[in-house]
């Protein structure tokens, strides 16, 4: 059950990245590639590398395992082969509200034979585009849309006119609602086959418990989501409708919290790490609130659920947040949280060696080991390896603490790998990770 492909760490997955979690020394920098889903690659990108690597024939058809992202699935026989030491599990539904299950073949727009979910809409609109439906429902609108020529899905915003004087907090609640005994009864099965038969580390991600995060908001596993389902609108409430947001986060942060205890009764401390808020807070080169707006409007709540999870749960916690985030990272590491992904190094003030030096030892990279915008897509393989090698003597070397040999950091690229990413490149990426691939 050995997940390093050369036989020559006694170490297994689990406990490398364990170990690099508590930031204690470990045999080689642990690896992540679909663990998360902020840290996999397009189905495409997975097609190629699996036949570059001789698993599969043309024909092969790969698994879409979130629909949203066009997510391939990371199976078991390619984490062997690349020395992965993370494996997901996966809730019980996915971002369109319908179970991955019933799988039925798909092509993509770039002719990549597929597997979908039986309720994934197959056919084309007259335009060529592919909509989604909520829970798989086409009787009512449709909640995402996949340009022709396309390679992801986007959210389709289906905002009633807003009345002020009937606009109700409880209205954006009903996305959070508590599990059910069969969606407890799929976790506690699934955390308890990957713990019994992987020695890999187990990573999931939490229902309900991300504040704001806008690719949610527009609620597209809803058949009629009412309240503020426009991005815009949402992120202009967070500033003139202030009050209302705390009431959602605060109503939101009670039914997180029993869905909590509910979880960790079915799973226990099977699963290491959690993918607890995905909500994006900058961009590029500026942020979508300053670090004073963090710590009123979202710190409070992000800190009830962490100090919950650190209380009762062997778990650490991961905070999710693409772009220049840097100016919020002490208020992630005051509001509790463990780790910080994706640690994206191209954007204002995400420099590794700064990251390192400033919050190197508080705070654990979960990313960073590659640029998914310009190097890995567009670079050739020799950048490539140059890049992944840099920062692995930076985040691997340099942010160490009490001699550890790896302090704080699990190798993954800055967010999914984007569809038309060349195969050389990512053969590249793991060659400089060691693997002889």
């Amino acid at each position: 059950m050995s997940n390093v492909s050369d036989g020559s760490s006694a170490m297994t997955g689990r406990e490398r990245v364990l170990r690099a979690l508590n930031y204690q020394p470990v045999d080689r920098v642990p690896v992540d590639l679909g663990g998360t889903l902020g840290t996999g690659a397009h189905v495409s990108v997975v097609a190629n590398l699996r036949q570059a690597l001789g698993l599969d024939k043309p024909a092969t058809r790969v698994k879409v395992v979130e629909p949203y992202q066009m997510l391939g699935e990371v199976a078991s026989d390619l984490r062997d082969l690349l020395g992965i030491d993370t494996v997901n599990l996966p809730g019980p539904r996915n971002h369109f509200g319908f179970a991955d299950a019933d799988w039925k073949p798909w092509k993509t727009f770039d002719g990549t034979n597929v597997l979908v979910p039986g309720k994934f809409n197959t056919e084309p609109e007259s335009n060529g585009d592919v909509l989604q439906y909520p829970q798989g429902d086409k009787s009512v609108p449709a909640s995402g849309r996949m340009p022709k020529g396309g390679f992801y899905f986007d959210d389709i915003v289906r905002q009633e006119p807003i009345d002020e004087s009937k606009l109700d907090p409880a209205d954006n609640l009903e996305d959070f609602a508590l599990l059910s005994d069969e969606d407890l009864k799929g976790y506690e099965q699934r955390a308890r086959d990957l713990y019994d038969n992987t020695d890999l580390a187990i990573t999931t991600g939490l229902p309900g418990t991300a504040f704001g995060d806008i690719a949610l908001v527009p609620a597209a596993f809803l058949k009629h989501p009412r309240g503020i389902r426009d991005i815009e609108e949402w992120y202009i409430s967070t500033v003139s409708r202030r009050q209302y947001v705390k009431e959602v986060f605060a109503g939101q942060t009670q039914i997180a919290i029993k869905n909590l205890e509910r979880i960790y009764q079915a799973v226990g401390d099977r699963i290491q790490a959690v993918w607890l808020d995905g909500t994006d807070l900058a961009a590029q080169n500026t942020l979508f609130c300053g670090p004073d707006t963090y710590r009123e409007l979202y710190l409070p709540f992000s800190r009830k659920l962490n100090d919950w999870i650190h209380t009762h749960t062997k778990w650490k916690t991961m905070k999710h947040c693409c772009g220049g985030c840097e100016p919020l990272i002490e208020g992630f590491i005051e509001a509790g949280f463990d780790i910080l992904n994706p640690v994206q190094t191209s954007a204002k003030g995400m420099d590794p060696h700064h990251l390192v030096d400033k919050y190197g030892g508080r705070i654990v990279f979960w990313g960073g080991g590659v640029d998914t915008q310009k190097t890995l897509p567009f670079g050739e393989p020799d950048q490539v390896r140059r890049q992944v090698s840099e920062r692995l003597k930076i985040f691997g070397t340099k942010n160490i603490r009490q001699g550890t040999a790896c302090a704080g950091f699990v190798f993954a690229t800055v967010h999914n790998i984007q569809c038309n990413t060349p195969t050389r490149n990512v053969l590249a990426m793991f060659g400089a990770l060691g693997r002889g691939v």
